[in-house]
């Protein structure tokens, strides 16, 4: 069950943020196998000027509209992990039109005590899920 936060800078469309959470939904359910009706995803819009992502040191030539995609998940081998970055940056690219350079990702890994899904349960460790 991942749990996905985007931050970008403000000036897409609606539609265009619908069309860019489908295609991190879709891009997660193949990476990681896990089922399409495990989403959760919040968008927050940051005004110009507040988000700050440079290279690293890796030349690469950022944008305004530059995305970070913070993903809390259970542990994935490093092949899902691979996969699930590729695939965002070639889906994102085709689906957007984002640039791979715009893109920055992290995943937090996290177990089965780290959840509640509502009603102060803990249903991962209940049984319940």
């Amino acid at each position: 069950m991942p749990l996905v936060k985007i931050d970008m800078i403000k000036g897409r469309s609606d539609e265009e943020i619908r069309t860019f959470l489908g295609t991190v939904q879709d891009t997660i359910v193949d990476a990681f196998g896990v089922p399409e009706s495990d989403r959760y995803q919040i968008v927050t819009e940051h005004k110009p000027g507040r988000m700050i992502m440079l290279d690293t040191g890796l030349g690469l030539d950022r944008s305004d509209k530059v995305v970070a995609i913070h993903i809390f998940t259970s542990p994935r081998t490093p092949d899902m992990l691979k996969a699930l970055y590729k695939g965002l940056a070639t889906n994102l690219k085709d689906t957007c039109g984002l640039d791979p350079q715009d893109l920055f990702i992290a995943v937090t890994p996290n177990g089965v005590s780290d959840w509640s899904f509502g009603c102060g349960e803990a249903q991962y460790m209940t049984g319940a899920l």
